[in-house]
């Protein structure tokens, strides 16, 4: 890998998402040397990858070149690498461009889609996890109103203009109400002689409510939003399967085009460790982070599972989370190599939001809870002041700013078309 030896403990980290980034910047390079691994050169934002999806912003507004965010640190090396298994008892993490030793290595590659084992979903319905795969939604979506102005078909074109989306957490909801708005304000202007009208976005969630991680007063303003949105809405609907036609779930037929997976993850974890280790999909950590049963080895963000009493029993797999976790972290292992001046986690939840379109969003944080336009501002801030880098920002805001006065999406481009797969 050709990251040199020197004299301070090595920390390896893996994966350049919110926890990585985050402690890979706090982290003192007087006391240690410092490597972060990430399959990507960039940090995404997943939160707004919808936006990409639904062609309101573009990737670079949402992705920063992790090289960037780290000019000026010293001490510090970034290698592009997936990593393939850890061995603990050797201190060596094995990569795709080859072993590395460590003294501390801390684990935080996120998640990944989570099919629940139905092959065919996995193969048919469009995952939105990374920006590719944001690309790839957008690209058919257009791809699909090309196609039904080409047919005589009816039952084809209304196939074709049919959206699923699965999945009634933030990402679902967020999509479907952005679908919806493209379908109001946005296609009938690029497509005068097709029926927009006869597009349908439909919402399946198999809880018995949209946002369960939300309070019942979010939940239920979401769906009446979405509802006046003209979202099909199907609660406590299965999903068993889905042809490329259409979705089978354990009570109805839903003709589509196009599915979008956004029904849950599954932490992204690597080989190597002992049974004991693992929970859930997650990696078993205490409450300084520490994987069971291994030394100097810590897990961050979506893959850790930790249990803080019964009020977490296991953290929400959200950026929150991860950041708060890689604070944590990053201040013990600044304290020294003596474990007895670290201190425990705790989680401090900051509330929770989702936006469902142009004035309409829900925020709950404690006690307080916000509607409509006031919560659709606080969703805009935080989302801002999150975001990595300020081109980033200004980029985000002046799209958001041109889209509410001109109720438009000005990136509609099908740069690389997708290709879509046959069972």
């Amino acid at each position: 890998m050709n990251v040199p030896k020197v004299s301070q403990p090595r920390v390896v980290i893996v994966g350049g998402g919110f926890a990585g980034l985050k402690l890979a910047r706090s982290l003192r390079s007087d006391r240690y040397q410092i490597v972060l691994i990430d399959k990507n050169n960039y940090h995404t934002f997943q939160p707004l990858l919808y936006q990409v999806a639904t062609a309101g912003l573009e990737p670079d507004s949402i992705a920063y070149p992790i090289r960037k965010a780290f000019i000026g640190k010293e001490n510090f090396y970034f290698r592009v690498a997936n990593a393939i298994e850890v061995k603990p008892e050797e201190k060596v993490l094995e990569t795709t461009i080859g072993p590395i030793d460590y003294d501390y290595l801390i684990l935080a590659m996120g998640s990944s889609t989570n099919y629940y084992g139905n092959a065919q979903i996995e193969a048919l319905s469009m995952p939105m996890k990374s920006v590719p795969e944001a690309l790839n939604l957008r690209s058919l979506i257009l791809q699909n109103f090309e196609a039904s102005l080409l047919t005589d078909d009816l039952t084809e074109r209304e196939r074709l203009m049919n959206y699923v989306i699965v999945g009634g957490g933030p990402t679902g909801v967020e999509l479907a109400g952005a679908l919806s708005e493209l379908k109001k304000h946005v296609l009938p202007n690029d497509y005068p002689d097709l029926d927009i009208r006869r597009m349908t976005v439909h919402l399946v969630q198999g809880a018995d409510r949209l946002l369960p991680g939300m309070s019942v007063k979010s939940s239920t303003e979401a769906f009446d939003f979405l509802k006046k949105m003209e979202v099909e809405i199907w609660i406590d609907h299965q999903v068993l399967g889905y042809d490329g036609k259409a979705v089978r779930t354990d009570k109805a037929v839903i003709q589509a085009g196009t599915v979008i997976w956004a029904a849950g993850v599954r932490g992204a974890i690597l080989p190597g460790f002992p049974n004991e280790a693992y929970a859930r999909g997650r990696y078993v950590v205490d409450r300084y982070h520490r994987i069971e049963g291994c030394h100097r080895v810590f897990a961050l963000g979506d893959i850790a599972f930790m249990q803080e009493g019964v009020n977490h029993p296991g953290h929400p797999q959200v950026a929150q989370a991860a950041i708060q976790q890689a604070v944590n972290l990053s201040k013990n292992l600044n304290r020294g190599i003596d474990e007895k001046l670290w201190k425990p986690f705790t989680y401090k939840d900051k509330g929770s939001m989702a936006t469902i379109g142009r004035n309409k969003a829900v925020v709950d944080i404690g006690r307080f809870h916000s509607k409509g336009l006031i919560a659709w501002y606080l969703w805009m801030f935080v989302h801002l002041v999150t975001l990595v880098g300020f081109k980033n920002r200004m980029v985000a805001l002046m799209n958001w700013m041109v889209s509410y006065v001109r109720y438009d999406k000005g990136i509609r481009l099908i740069i690389r078309p997708f290709e879509r797969k046959t069972v």
